[in-house]
């Protein structure tokens, strides 16, 4: 019989503690790795996350915790990445365990900044690990309704498709279905894209506009997606399918949204850093504007959308008059 594989989750934030609940439904240990020593501490005593998501009981007989990110690496057959893109860079700083032969999979919905990577090149680049053992975990799905154990969809993406399914096996239960893909460039890509939209979504929303006109954006949204990740990564591929429209979708529309929540914020007249500060909570989509915009310099897509959320959140143009000239692009 072949050894399952030992899985550790890097990150202690909500959908860290999302991914840590689906994993745990199985009889099989993992590891967990967290910053800091009281948040282990306190899960450990009281069998929840004391930050995110305290509601979920965590079953931690069945749970290695760490502080040591070496030990957690050097203990494991596949890493699942979950901490903000932003945040990336100082999580690893301290590893000096090798990361090639193990398997690393992305759960951030990011690109590393000043690197303008999405997580897969930069593990890639920076780690030598290589592509065929670099996956990418999608939506659509709120770690939220994981919470509340309401069936929700992942995608497994990654070139090597057993490595793809023997992950999928260990993450689905009773409320996670989930599918697999080879598209570890579209699905991420489409991953970072969809939370900018939902800036893009929550602006429009703060400044006033309904759901007629939301409907609109999202339809021009997922050809806007389509346009730059077929630039990307020419191959064919569905962007009606659940890890592209269905992720934006659910980004663009759910309560749960912290991207839209965010943008809401700026279209009623909130400045980029008091969003922030009332959040408490990290908004990929403002990140990942600033990356995609230097990007495309490059690739030169007509990203009108992109372009809007930029000039708002980086430029400081009136949010009103932005989402006025984008309402003049769209059909």
């Amino acid at each position: 019989m072949t050894k399952p594989l030992h899985i550790s989750v890097i990150g202690g934030g909500s959908w860290a503690t999302a991914i840590v609940k689906m994993l745990t439904t199985k009889d099989q240990s993992i590891s967990w790795w967290l910053r800091r020593e009281e948040t282990l501490d306190y899960i450990k005593k009281f069998k929840h996350n004391p930050d995110y998501l305290r509601s979920v009981d965590l079953p931690v007989e069945k749970i290695q915790l760490n502080t040591d990110i070496n030990q957690v690496v050097e203990a494991s057959d596949l890493i699942i990445l979950a901490i903000p893109s932003a945040f990336l860079k100082q999580a690893l700083e301290k590893l000096t365990v090798p990361l090639q032969g193990k398997i690393v999979f992305s759960a951030i919905k990011g690109i590393v900044p000043q690197d303008n990577m999405i997580v897969g090149e930069f593990i890639h680049t920076k780690y030598g690990v290589p592509y065929e053992r670099i996956g990418v975990i999608t939506g659509p799905c709120h770690a939220e309704e994981v919470a509340l154990e309401r069936l929700s969809y992942l995608t497994l993406a990654c070139q090597n498709i057993d490595l793809a399914q023997a992950l999928a096996e260990r993450i689905s239960c009773r409320f996670i279905k989930t599918v697999v893909s080879e598209d570890i460039y579209g699905t991420e890509y489409s991953a970072v894209l969809k939370n900018v939209v939902a800036l893009a979504a929550g602006i429009c929303h703060g400044v006033g506009y309904g759901d007629n006109f939301q409907a609109v954006l999202i339809s021009n949204a997922i050809r806007e997606i389509k346009r730059f990740v077929d630039r990307v990564h020419p191959i064919d591929r569905d962007i009606n399918e659940s890890a592209y429209l269905g992720d934006l979708l659910v980004t663009a529309y759910s309560q749960f949204s912290r991207n839209r929540t965010f943008g809401n914020m700026i279209g009623k007249g909130y400045s980029v850093r008091s969003a922030q500060m009332e959040m408490n909570m990290i908004a990929e989509g403002y990140y990942a504007t600033a990356c995609l915009k230097e990007i495309n310099q490059n690739l030169e897509v007509d990203m009108p959308i992109l372009e809007m959320v930029y000039n708002i959140v980086y430029e400081n143009i009136s949010p009103r008059i932005e989402t006025s000239l984008l309402a003049d692009k769209l059909n």
